[in-house]
């Protein structure tokens, strides 16, 4: 199958190209250092919509939603008003979240720049002493992340083979999420500190099956992927209660979203260009020191950034998010690609363009299930964002076709030693 290329465009000189967006970080040397553990949880197509706490305006305030453990951790947590994924599957989801790479056009993945050099958060955080690790319950070479983390510089990688044991083993997707929960919890008790470690979880997938043991417990509700979103945060309650007794919980930050949307959502809003890509991301600290709902866009792209800010890097890097920790005047904006038309979403606004024009603008804030094109009648906030998309493109296309995702003095990946 022939891969699918993206073409070099030029809608700005250099300059200023680089006035209007830039993807290269150079983080001042004055921040604070700190040596605190990573954990990333990545959680099978989590849509916003299933976490209560994030959605309790639905059903005028009655909506409970299927998360009673994330509910519970979010009073804790540091979160955002509008929160996106960079793509609509879990090979999009992956380079986004560990490497700031997003998916316009082509799936990193499947893309024929695959084999280019790029940062990672366990690559740039190498040389800063951490070990790092990636984990997946599905069987070892599925979807292809053992070679991705292999590119991105992990260390080592636990899949359903360095687990061990078959007999929990889902029958199509990987080991259950509970028993894999609690190994990955296991397995962070043996590492050395400080570590960067990513964990992807599997069970709320199609067909939406359950242990038989938690069948009576969780019934979910109208759709049939809701009894899989309570099992997982079930699962994951049941990772936090065991990791908070371990030595290496109390200096960690945590970092939890979703690979991608599922398809299967209740609410007209998740079917909408925004709603999508409408994700949780979410960033705890055990000390709640990392706390509230903070009344700005996120996405995907902006943890691997945030990560390394929030820890003190100071060195150059490539990523195409923004740092959350040290938010800077300019307007915040979130990107993505959905069926042929790029997007960018700024000012409440959501803007769609074709590649060589802008083909919708949409307040879905004010209007949710975006039936008013707003093109025609705010010809200032349209250019503005039209703008600023055109830089973004210029730079994801021209880098990736020249290989520039990573500052040259970046430290070079290794093999991960359990393909």
């Amino acid at each position: 199958m022939g891969k699918t290329k993206v073409a070099p465009v030029q809608f700005y000189p250099e300059d200023e190209l680089e006035a209007i967006y830039s993807p290269v970080h150079d983080l001042p040397d004055t921040l604070p250092a700190r040596q605190d553990n990573v954990v990333i949880i990545i959680l099978e197509s989590f849509s916003r919509e299933f976490i209560g706490y994030l959605n309790r305006d639905k059903e005028n305030g009655t909506y409970r939603g299927y998360t009673p453990f994330l509910d519970s951790l979010l009073q804790y947590s540091l979160t955002f008003d509008y929160t996106f994924s960079n793509g609509r599957k879990s090979i999009d989801g992956l380079p986004s979240v560990v490497s700031s790479i997003p998916s316009l056009g082509v799936p990193y993945f499947l893309s024929p720049y695959s084999s280019n050099r790029i940062n990672s958060v366990a690559s740039l955080l190498k040389e800063r002493g951490y070990y790092s690790a990636f984990f997946h319950g599905a069987p070892n070479g599925s979807m292809g992340f053992a070679a991705f983390a292999n590119l991105a510089g992990f260390d080592d990688y636990y899949g359903m083979s360095e687990y061990g044991n078959s007999n929990d083993f889902d029958g199509i997707w990987g080991i259950w999420d509970h028993k894999f929960f609690d190994y990955f919890a296991t397995q962070l008790g043996t590492f050395r500190e400080p570590f960067v470690a990513a964990m992807f979880s599997v069970s709320s997938h199609h067909p939406f099956e359950i242990p038989k043991e938690f069948r009576e417990r969780f019934k979910g509700g109208p759709l049939p992927i809701q009894k899989c979103i309570q099992y997982t945060d079930y699962a994951l309650k049941e990772f936090f209660e065991k990791a908070s007794r371990m030595a290496w919980y109390e200096n960690t930050l945590f970092v939890i979203t979703a690979d991608h949307c599922s398809s299967n959502v209740y609410f007209p809003e998740g079917h909408t260009a925004w709603g999508l890509y409408s994700v949780p991301v979410i960033f705890f600290k055990p000390d709640h020191s990392l706390r509230g709902m903070n009344n700005t866009i996120a996405q995907q792209i902006d943890i691997m950034p945030s990560v390394l800010g929030y820890l003190g890097y100071t060195k150059p890097f490539v990523a195409f998010g923004r740092d959350l920790f040290h938010l800077t005047d300019e307007e915040p904006f979130a990107f993505n690609f959905n069926d042929n038309v790029y997007q960018i979403m700024m000012d409440n606004h959501l803007l769609m363009f074709d590649g060589q024009k802008s083909v919708g603008l949409f307040n879905y804030v004010a209007d949710p299930l975006m039936k008013t094109d707003l093109k025609d009648t705010e010809g200032e906030v349209l250019t503005k964002m039209e703008t600023k998309l055109k830089a973004v493109i210029q730079q994801y296309n021209n880098r990736m076709v020249g290989d520039r995702l990573v500052v040259d003095e970046q430290p070079e990946a290794r093999t991960v030693r359990n393909p």
